[in-house]
């Protein structure tokens, strides 16, 4: 059988017509065809009325799973609405798939924090991708995935962190027939043809080099020069554009999984550079490294974001998914018109590169997906899960 898949978008600023119209919409996409999954994303101004948006979403599809959170700005059918209040609603009909939603909870105990809800069943199916929308404020999105990382399962999270509030408990998480203000709400989807998109919108510079001294998230040495000397010597020979990027602060790039004879764009996890120390030569990265791993040193602008997006997006369709027939996408609301000239970047690449699938989301305070085979949490970031039609 195959999985079809429908989205819908209103800017009506009345929150109980414009779930209407936005369930209206994917209701009509799917045709008679039930609704497995559905996502909803809001903007500040129609999350405030969660109850309504959920009950008028499940009048109109009857979903299996509704899932759902609140966007600084809110992305759907081609458009980014940046500003004002906008509902999205995508619709997925997923024959045979198994989908198990789940909601998280973070407990302060003696040891630290604990997380509970996590399903069971994530670990009997290794390769499915699990879906994440989280608060910011209340829960350790970051930690997570590192448990996630080490159980080596091979799973692959993508998702976002909830924006558009500046406290805790303003945020909207929507599970089921709920409207929470806290923890995590997710799914794994079992029986699912998709595959992870991770844009960090980011251009390689200089040589790859590796860590031959540090600890924790200090870089003493790379290729057995001190770091900071060793970045210094990679800036003076940049071409003038390279360097007039650099001069506009400069990202590390680690690479993950070394287990590969050639590492390009999307195999590296990219984190600022935090500070360097002049005595020693240590630079400090926002992650943890190792010795032996490999680095290689990144700008990021409007024209290096765009190329990066684009060609994330051409070698997904060009893989194993073929053609991709519906997708999530779970932008940095760093990026927007806040990173780009125009408006609907993102959401108009999308368009533009996989022949305008059905594609909804959310910005983000954080964005979720997998580079080198683990799950990151990620800034300036989009990141996708396209589902392919046939099962």
């Amino acid at each position: 059988m195959t999985s079809a898949f429908s989205v819908g978008l209103s800017t009506l600023h009345d929150p109980m017509d414009a779930a209407r119209e936005a369930a209206g919409q994917a209701r009509a996409g799917l045709g008679t065809l039930p609704a497995t999954l559905v996502l909803v994303f809001a903007t500040p101004e129609a999350a405030l009325a969660g109850e309504i948006l959920v009950e008028e979403v499940q009048i109109a599809l009857a979903p299996e799973v509704l899932l759902g959170a609140m966007g600084e700005a809110v992305i759907a059918a081609g458009r980014e609405i940046e500003g004002g209040p906008a509902v999205a609603v995508w619709a997925a009909h997923l024959p045979g798939a198994h989908i198990t939603p789940f909601q998280l909870e973070a407990h302060r105990t003696s040891e630290g924090l604990e997380v509970s809800g996590w399903p069971e069943q994530s670990a009997e199916t290794p390769s499915d991708p699990i879906l994440l929308l989280a608060d910011p404020f209340t829960f350790p999105a970051d930690a997570l995935l590192g448990e996630v990382n080490a159980a080596e399962t091979g799973a692959w999270v993508v998702g976002g962190l909830a924006s558009g509030a500046a406290r805790a408990g303003d945020h909207r998480l929507f599970y089921q027939g709920r409207v929470l203000d806290h923890g995590a709400v997710g799914a794994v989807l079992a029986g699912v043809r998709a595959v992870p998109v991770v844009s960090q919108g980011c251009e390689p510079i200089g040589p790859e080099m590796v860590i031959t001294a540090g600890d924790g998230q200090v870089v003493e040495e790379l290729a057995g020069v001190p770091a900071l000397d060793k970045l210094r010597s990679v800036v003076d020979d940049l071409d003038p554009r390279e360097r007039d990027l650099a001069s506009r602060g400069l990202l590390a790039g680690l690479v993950i999984n070394e287990n590969q004879p050639d590492y390009e764009r999307g195999d590296f996890l990219i984190r600022g550079i935090q500070g360097g120390d002049s005595d020693t030569g240590a630079l400090v990265v926002g992650e943890r490294i190792r010795v032996g791993q490999t680095l290689r040193f990144h700008v990021r602008d409007a024209s290096s974001a765009d190329d990066d997006l684009r060609l994330a997006l051409r070698r997904a369709s060009a893989g194993a998914l073929a053609a991709p027939a519906g997708g999530l996408v779970f932008s940095c609301n760093g990026r927007g018109t806040h990173m780009f000239p125009s408006p609907d970047h993102d959401a108009a690449c999308i368009e533009n590169e996989l022949d305008a699938i059905p594609a909804a989301g959310m910005f983000c305070n954080g964005e979720i997906g997998p580079v080198g085979g683990k799950s990151f949490l990620h800034g300036f970031t989009a990141t996708m899960a396209l589902f392919g039609s046939a099962e």
